[in-house]
C-alpha cells in the first residue's frame, strides 16, 4: 500500500499456506506451515528426549530437561544464529506453533484436574493445611516486597497491583505433579515427610490457581477497577455453572462406564470437547482457556474406569508431543542475555534468595510448632520449592499481558529452573530416612523350629498372576498346628512420566493397591479372592504396593521384605505364557528386576513361572488336588525347595514328589563345592522326608541314578503332568538344554522346567536359598540407600 506521497508503507507479509506443492515444484517446504510445524515438533521433542536422557543419571525430573530444552533453542543458546532461528522458528510461524502449544496445554491441565482429588485435599490433616498455608504465605509476602524492587528497577510501567499478585504467585507456587515423581524417584513417598509434602503441595496447586486467576482479572489494557471485578463475577459464576450443570453430565457418563466394559467412544468425544468449550468460556471472560480445562479436569469423577481411560487416552499425545511445544514456546521468548551487569545478576539472586527462603523458612517455622524433627522440616522447606510447568504458565501469561517484561521474564524462568534442579540434590543430601528392619533371625524356608511363623513377601505385576498367587499361599499354609502364614501381597508398579501414574500414586496412597476398591458393590474378583481369603484363621494377606522406575523397584522389594522379616520373596517370572504355550517376555527391565533381586534380597527367593496352577481362578480349600515334584540334586537351594515341598505336603490336597538324583559312582558335578559338609545337610533333610513319606501316604520318597542329561530328562519328563516343579537354583547338575539359557536365574534344572518343550501346563518354582556370605557385600550396599516407596495400609 503506497502513501500520497509515493513513500511505501511497511507490508505486512502474506500468511503462510498450510501445504507445500513439493520440493520438485520449486517450493521450499520450511515456507508452509504444516510441513515446518512437523520439522518443529520433531527437533524440539529429539531436542529435549535427549537431554532428559543425559540429566537422568542426576536424578532430575523430565520438566527440567524440557525448560533447559526451550531455552536452549531460543536466543539464550542455539537461537543466536539468526539464520538457523528463522530456517526453523520464523516470526511468522509462531502463531501456529503457539496455538497448537496451547491446545496441548490446554489438554494437559485437563489431566492435572483428572489428578487432583478435591475430596482427599479436604481430607487432609491440620499439620499439612498449616504448612502448605505457610509455604504459600510467606513466599507470597517476599513476592510482593521483591515486586517493588523489580519495578523500581528493571520492569518500570506496569500495573503496580497486577505485577504484585504475579510475582506472589511465581514466588509461592508447588509444582504438585513434578514433587510427586521426585518424591517416587526418591522413595520417599510413604515417609512422613512425603506424606505431608503431597497433602500440602495438593492444597498449594488449588491456591495456586485460585490467585493465578485473580492476578490475571487484574490484568488487561482496560484499567477500570470495575473490569477487574466483573471477570472475577464471572468466573465464579462459571464455577457454579460447572458444578450445577457440568459435573452432573459428568457423573452421568461416569455411571454409564462400569468395570469391565470399555467407555463408550461418544462419552469420551463429550468430555474432551466440554473441555474445548470450557476453555473458551473462560477465554471469553478474560481469565484464561486454561481455567476452563482444569476445572472440568477436577469435576470428572475420580471412581471407577472413566477417568482411567480418559488419562489413557490423551496422555501420551499431549505429554510426548504438543507439551514440550509449550517449553519451546516459552524458551524462544526466553533470552537469558537480556540479564547483563551487576544489577539484573543481583536481581536474580535476589529473585531466588526470596523464592528459597521464603518457602523453607516459612515451612520449617511451622513444620517446627507442629513438633516435626529439624532434618524433616529443613527437606520439607526444600521440597515445597519445587517448581514446574506450572510456574512456566503463570510467567508466560504474565510476558503475554505485558506484565513481565523480557528480562523479568529471564529471571524468573532461571529462578524456576534453578530451585527445582537443587531440590533432588540436596533433599538426598541432608534426608536419609532410616528404613532398614530390625534384625531377625528367620531369612529362610528351612529352620529347626517349625513352629514360628513364615513370613512370604509376595509380588505381582497384574491380576494375571493372583489366582496363581493365592493357590500358591493356600498349598502354602499348611493344616498341623505350625507356624503362622502371613503374605505380604506386592503390587509392582513402574513410575513412568505418564500423567496417569500421579493417580497411580494417589490410589496408592489411599487403598494400598491401586485396583482395591472399599465399595462393598465392587464386584472385582480379585479383591473377592483376597477378601475371601483372609477369612482363613491361619494366614494373614496383607496389600501393598511399590511405586518405582524399574531399575531401582528391587530396592522397594528387599527394603519391604528386611522390614516386613519376611522369609521368603516370591518374584514372578518376566515371561508369561501364551494360549499357544509358548512363553511371550513382558520386557528385559522386568527380567532384570528379577536378577538384581536375586542379588540384593535379605531372604530366600523364588520365582515363578506361572502356567495356571489351579486354573484362572482361586481354588477352595477342600477342592485342592495338586501333585508336586521335587527334583533334588544337593546344596542350599535345593534343600530350601525341598523344605517348602515339605512344609506344603501338609495339606491333604498335595501330593509330594521327591526325586532324588544320586550321581553314578564316580561322577563328580560340582568340584567347588565343599562335598563332606554338603552332603551331611542334604542328608539331614533327605531323612527328615523320607521320615515324612512313612507316616504321610501323599508324600512320594524316589531315587534316580543318573549318568547323563538324558537320566535327568528321562525322569522329569515322566513327571510332566504335575501341577508345581520346587527346583533349586543353583542345582549342582549339568546343562539339559543344547543352546543352553537366556534366564541364568532360573539355573540349569529350571531353564529346562520353564521352556515350552518340557510342558505347557507345569509351573515352576526356582527358589534361592538366603546365604549370608554371598549376599553380604551386596546386602551392605542395599543398606546404604534402604528406603522405600512401598506403601501398606492397614492388615486386609
Amino acid at each position: 500500500m503506497a502513501t500520497n506521497n509515493g513513500i511505501s508503507a511497511p507490508v505486512c507479509p502474506a500468511p503462510m499456506k498450510a501445504t507445500s506443492n513439493g520440493a520438485f515444484q520449486n517450493e521450499n517446504p520450511l515456507d508452509f506451515a504444516l510441513p515446518l510445524l512437523i520439522v518443529q515438533i520433531i527437533l524440539v521433542v529429539s531436542f529435549t528426549r535427549i537431554l532428559a536422557i543425559i540429566l537422568r543419571p542426576l536424578r532430575q525430573p523430565r520438566v527440567i530437561a524440557e525448560i533447559i530444552g526451550g531455552i536452549l533453542l531460543g536466543p539464550s543458546a542455539l537461537g543466536r544464529s539468526e539464520k538457523l532461528l528463522n530456517t526453523f522458528f520464523p516470526k511468522r510461524s509462531m502463531t501456529v506453533l503457539d496455538t497448537l502449544a496451547n491446545i496441548g496445554l490446554l489438554y494437559f491441565l485437563f489431566l492435572v484436574g483428572l489428578e487432583l482429588d478435591i475430596r482427599a485435599i479436604r481430607r487432609t490433616g491440620k499439620k499439612a493445611l498449616v504448612i502448605a498455608a505457610a509455604g504459600i504465605s510467606l513466599p507470597f509476602v517476599l513476592g510482593i516486597g521483591t515486586s517493588l524492587v523489580l519495578r523500581s528497577t528493571i520492569n518500570k510501567g506496569v500495573n503496580q497491583i497486577s505485577f504484585l499478585v504475579f510475582m506472589g504467585v511465581a514466588l509461592s507456587i508447588t509444582a504438585f505433579p513434578v514433587l510427586a515423581r521426585i518424591l517416587a524417584e526418591l522413595k520417599l513417598l510413604t515417609t512422613d515427610v512425603g506424606r505431608i509434602a503431597m497433602s500440602a503441595a495438593a492444597v498449594n496447586d488449588v491456591v495456586a490457581w485460585v490467585l493465578l486467576a485473580l492476578a490475571i482479572a487484574l490484568t488487561g489494557s482496560n484499567h477500570s477497577p470495575l473490569v477487574s471485578v466483573w471477570v472475577l463475577l464471572c468466573g465464579a459464576v462459571f464455577i457454579l455453572f460447572a458444578i450445577l450443570v457440568l459435573k452432573p453430565i459428568l457423573a452421568f457418563m461416569a455411571r454409564r462406564s462400569p468395570d469391565g466394559e470399555p467407555v463408550k467412544e461418544l462419552y469420551i468425544c463429550i468430555t474432551l470437547s466440554l473441555v474445548l468449550a470450557a476453555g473458551f468460556v473462560t477465554d471469553t471472560i478474560g481469565i484464561h482457556a486454561l481455567f476452563g480445562a482444569f476445572v472440568v479436569g477436577i469435576l470428572v469423577p475420580k471412581d471407577g474406569p472413566f477417568a482411567g481411560v480418559l488419562i489413557e487416552k490423551i496422555e501420551d499425545l499431549v505429554s510426548g508431543l504438543f507439551l514440550p511445544l509449550y517449553f519451546a514456546s516459552s524458551g524462544l521468548k526466553t533470552n537469558v542475555a537480556s540479564i547483563k551487569g551487576a544489577q539484573s545478576w543481583g536481581l536474580l539472586v535476589l529473585v531466588i534468595f526470596n523464592a528459597c527462603f521464603g518457602k523453607i523458612a516459612g515451612t520449617i517455622g511451622l513444620s517446627m510448632l507442629f513438633k516435626v524433627p529439624f532434618m524433616e522440616a529443613l527437606t520439607l522447606g526444600f521440597l515445597m520449592n519445587t517448581k514446574g510447568l506450572v510456574e512456566l504458565i503463570v510467567l508466560n501469561i504474565g510476558k503475554d499481558r505485558k506484565v513481565l517484561n523480557d528480562q523479568s521474564f529471564a529471571i524468573l524462568v532461571l529462578m524456576a529452573l534453578f530451585t527445582t534442579f537443587i531440590t533432588t540434590p540436596i533433599v538426598m543430601a541432608i534426608y536419609k530416612p532410616t528404613r532398614k528392619g530390625k534384625p531377625y533371625k528367620h531369612r529362610r524356608i528351612q529352620r529347626k523350629d517349625l513352629d514360628t511363623e513364615l513370613r512370604i513377601l509376595s509380588c505381582f505385576h497384574s491380576t494375571r498372576n493372583i489366582p496363581t498367587l493365592i493357590n500358591l499361599i493356600e498349598a502354602s499354609r499348611g493344616i498341623r498346628k505350625r507356624g503362622h502364614l502371613c503374605v505380604y501381597a506386592m503390587h509392582l508398579m513402574e513410575l513412568s512420566e505418564r500423567s496417569s501414574a500421579i493417580s497411580m500414586i494417589h490410589k496408592a496412597r489411599k487403598n494400598g493397591l491401586p485396583f482395591w476398591n472399599k465399595k462393598r458393590e465392587d464386584q472385582d474378583q480379585m479383591v473377592i479372592a483376597f477378601e475371601a481369603y483372609q477369612q482363613l484363621r491361619s494366614v494373614t494377606v496383607r496389600p501393598m504396593t511399590a511405586i518405582s522406575a524399574l531399575n531401582s523397584i528391587h530396592e522397594d522389594i528387599c527394603t519391604s521384605a528386611d522390614r516386613k522379616r519376611a522369609a521368603l520373596i516370591l518374584m514372578p517370572f518376566h515371561k508369561h505364557q501364551r494360549l499357544d504355550g509358548s512363553m511371550e517376555s513382558l520386557g528385559h527391565s522386568f527380567h532384570l528386576v528379577n536378577q538384581r533381586v536375586l542379588r540384593h534380597a535379605p531372604c530366600s527367593v523364588g520365582i515363578l513361572v506361572d502356567r495356571g496352577l489351579g486354573g484362572t481362578t482361586q481354588v477352595v480349600a477342600s477342592e485342592v488336588s495338586y501333585s508336586m515334584v521335587v527334583p533334588f540334586f544337593g546344596g542350599q537351594d535345593d534343600r530350601e525347595a525341598l523344605a517348602y515341598g515339605m512344609r506344603m505336603a501338609e495339606h491333604p490336597g498335595i501330593k509330594l514328589t521327591v526325586l532324588k538324583f544320586t550321581p553314578k559312582t564316580g561322577m563328580s558335578l560340582d568340584p567347588k563345592a565343599d562335598v563332606e559338609t554338603e552332603s551331611d545337610m542334604d542328608n539331614e533333610i533327605l531323612s527328615e522326608s523320607i521320615n515324612l513319606s512313612k507316616n504321610n501316604e501323599s508324600v512320594i520318597h524316589e531315587e534316580k541314578t543318573m549318568s547323563s542329561k538324558e537320566d535327568i530328562i528321562a525322569a522329569l519328563s515322566s513327571m510332566s503332568n504335575a501341577s508345581l516343579f520346587l527346583v533349586g537354583r543353583m542345582s549342582p547338575t549339568m546343562p539339559l538344554t543344547e543352546r543352553g539359557t537366556d534366564c541364568p536365574e532360573l539355573g540349569l534344572v529350571g531353564s529346562y522346567l520353564a521352556s515350552s518343550d518340557f510342558s505347557t501346563t507345569s509351573s515352576v518354582l526356582v527358589i534361592q536359598q538366603y546365604d549370608p556370605s554371598k549376599n553380604a557385600m551386596e546386602k551392605l550396599l542395599y543398606d546404604s540407600n534402604g528406603v522405600s516407596n512401598a506403601a501398606e495400609p492397614s492388615s486386609v
